[in-house]
């Protein structure tokens, strides 16, 4: 419950920030997609946990309404699933923008549909929705869907995860490995952290619910991965702020203040720089004059 409360309110600060205090652009309407999906997650498990611990109270002994219970539990991992997943295509969908905007800038500005990240996050809210809807409908009828839908969801899973590793791959080797030598900005910095967390900690919850149905059994223990996915949806806003606040090796700065560095980042960069994402390396040996503006 600690967890869930400090979570929804880091989370609540980057959704007012987001929503009321800045411009939108083409990646933060991501992240505000994705602090929706964390704060969601978060707050059911915390309505959850108390609503077991009333449960608990009241009836002294869950055995008399076992029935309810077992379908509250089983409703609970659907919708836990489906923010998870969630999470994950939106995670995809940031880096797969991002690598095409270093890659081919001249094609990203010029040819990008005005309003791409918004239709991409709404396909990804109604398809993992269709998914789960579906499987719930499914699982009315015996268990023999179990299987189709588990490996549907592994393959989903692992297709992403694939497509969000090579794209974030290509990005460094685009920005620090070429002929010129760019500096990796502030919000991707936070997002590469943000999928290190995911693969740490939220990949373990959705590798254990579709084993669960492939082999009716898990790979790991249930609560363990309950608490670690509880966690990525909890640090994200961590990552934002120590991010945005860490200038010359301290962190310093209020939260607005933090959050603007990162999110706004993308705004502040040159048009006409060959990789918007990133800052030439070569501009901060030009003398006092670069160093200043550095």
């Amino acid at each position: 419950m600690v967890i869930c409360v400090f979570g929804m309110v880091g989370n609540g600060i980057v959704l007012w920030f987001l929503g009321f205090q800045m411009k939108q652009n083409h990646f933060t309407i991501y992240i505000l997609n994705l602090a929706v999906a964390d704060c969601c997650l978060l707050l059911l498990i915390f309505l959850v946990i108390l609503g077991i611990l009333n449960l608990k109270i009241i009836c002294y002994d869950l055995h008399s309404v076992n029935s309810f219970f077992n379908n509250f539990v089983f409703i609970l991992r659907l919708l836990c699933n489906f923010f998870v997943l969630t999470s994950l295509g939106l995670l995809t969908a940031i880096s797969t923008e991002r690598c095409v905007s270093v890659i081919f800038p001249v094609w990203y500005r010029c040819h990008r549909p005005k309003h791409l990240s918004g239709i991409m996050s709404g396909v990804l809210w109604a398809g993992v929705g269709l998914f789960i809807l579906s499987y719930y409908v499914c699982s009315h009828f015996g268990e023999r869907c179990y299987r189709p839908f588990g490996s549907v969801g592994i393959f989903c899973s692992v297709v992403l995860s694939l497509i969000m590793l090579i794209s974030n791959v290509s990005v460094v080797m685009r920005l620090r490995c070429g002929s010129r030598r760019w500096r990796l900005g502030k919000l991707y910095v936070a997002v590469v952290l943000n999928i290190i967390f995911f693969f740490a900690f939220g990949m373990p919850y959705t590798v254990n619910a579709f084993l669960n149905l492939l082999y009716y059994r898990f790979l790991f223990p249930e609560t363990v991965t309950l608490v670690l996915a509880l966690l990525n949806s909890s640090i994200n806003p961590v990552i934002y702020f120590l991010v945005g606040s860490c200038r010359q090796r301290r962190f310093r700065g209020s939260i607005q203040v933090a959050l603007r560095r990162v999110f706004e980042e993308k705004e502040r960069s040159k048009e006409e720089s060959p990789a918007p994402e990133g800052i030439p390396m070569e501009s901060t040996a030009q003398g006092p004059a670069g160093e200043g503006e550095a």
